[in-house]
């Protein structure tokens, strides 16, 4: 087991926005700014419950993420009152990687200096677009120029881990508006980018404007499939130029600023979530991985803070998670590690469907690893539907 397993990860949701995307389908919103400090209480509550669980959970914890929502918006003694709580139930290393979502034009001076102060040393701007236009049409708050001096500020008081996400397929944009936002990125100084090519979610209001063949929201302006595919592709190629090597199907990275954090998702390691939505991965005593989550409603939560009932992962689930999660690296999955974990012939199985999909195309082998292609990179939730069928295949 690597390092990543013998540490634990520690993700709290923060739902509340000042507003809310058109495209977005995650479980945050304008909320009362009354709700925060409930919510904190709350978040605390089920922190210092899960210290206590028989689950097998390491004391140590290497990561630590706030996502949202926007983080950045809850007030500085907020901000204190959770990294405190953490530290209370858990012993914090000091090479943590501690990272805090921002929405641009939404961190003030007094939350900056609270992060630094609760060891905050990475910073995520969802940025999305650099292009003013883009950004306005899908419900953003921030310009280019607005965007660029937070990143600015953040690198002045010395937080040098800096992320900017990026998506490709936003409404008006298109392949010159698309080359302008990399360009922007790759000479704004961050060491990791995050691209995304836009997934028209039913439950958004985008999505469910598609649906319905309306007009509101700029629908009829996002770019076809294919316009989104070739983005998608001369981002890889363009933050490659640039130093931002491509570690996983949306995420880039300079040398050793890959997120730890998120790579305890793909390479199914433990971690807490805690809050709206909050997902969890342990152990039990026995070693079987447990998975569980808390309500996606605000109110829900609010009334009652805990989380769903546990759910232990059969042999089969554990293997489909192995390959859908393990191939978004670029490192892809390694057979004879699959072979150690599961024994030879349960791995077995897999090798029909991973030599039907590299007919195909969609992956390809390297030594004993297998890996997506550049094509099953672009049409990876097809390979990953395939894994999911092990169960037939299985004995």
């Amino acid at each position: 087991m690597n390092s990543l397993g013998n540490a634990l990860g520690i993700y709290i949701s923060v739902p509340f926005c000042r507003s809310k995307c058109t495209y977005c389908n995650f479980a945050s919103g304008v909320f009362p700014s009354s709700y925060m400090g409930q919510y904190v209480d709350r978040v605390i509550e089920d922190l210092r419950a899960a210290a206590a669980w028989d689950l097998t959970m390491p004391r140590l914890v290497d990561s630590i993420y706030l996502g949202g929502g926007t983080p950045s918006l809850l007030p500085p003694e907020l901000l204190k009152a959770l990294f405190s709580s953490i530290r209370e139930q858990f012993q914090v290393s000091d090479a943590a990687e501690i990272t805090v979502e921002c929405a641009p034009g939404q961190l003030a001076d007094d939350a900056l200096a609270a992060m630094l102060d609760c060891g905050v040393n990475r910073i995520s701007f969802g940025v999305q677009s650099f292009i003013d236009q883009e950004a306005k049409a899908s419900g953003r708050l921030h310009t280019r120029a607005i965007a660029l001096e937070d990143i600015r500020r953040v690198q002045q008081v010395g937080v040098q881990r800096i992320n900017a996400d990026l998506i490709a397929g936003l409404p008006h944009q298109t392949a010159a508006s698309w080359s302008e936002s990399l360009a922007v990125l790759v000479n704004s100084g961050v060491d990791h980018a995050s691209v995304y090519m836009l997934e028209v979610d039913d439950d958004s209001r985008l999505g469910r404007e598609v649906l319905n063949g309306g007009a509101r929201y700029f629908a009829p302006a996002i770019p076809s499939d294919d316009a989104i595919a070739d983005m998608y592709v001369e981002a890889v190629d363009v933050l490659a130029q640039h130093g931002l090597e491509q570690y996983e199907i949306s995420n880039f990275a300079r040398g050793g600023a890959a997120s730890l954090h998120n790579k305890r998702y793909w390479l199914r390691k433990p971690y807490l979530g805690l809050g709206v939505d909050a997902h969890s991965m342990l152990h039990s005593a026995t070693g079987e991985p447990v998975r569980f989550a808390a309500t996606d409603d605000l109110e829900s939560y609010l009334a009652a803070p805990g989380w769903d009932e546990r759910r232990i992962l059969s042999l089969q689930e554990e293997l489909e998670e192995a390959w859908f999660l393990g191939l978004r690296l670029c490192d892809g999955v390694s057979l004879r590690e699959l072979e150690c974990e599961f024994g030879m012939d349960v791995a077995e199985g897999s090798r029909l469907i991973v030599k039907e999909l590299i007919g195909d195309g969609l992956l390809e082998m390297r030594g004993d690893r297998i890996l997506l292609t550049s094509r099953g990179r672009m049409l990876s939730n097809n390979v990953f539907e395939r894994f999911l069928s092990l169960g037939e295949v299985v004995v």
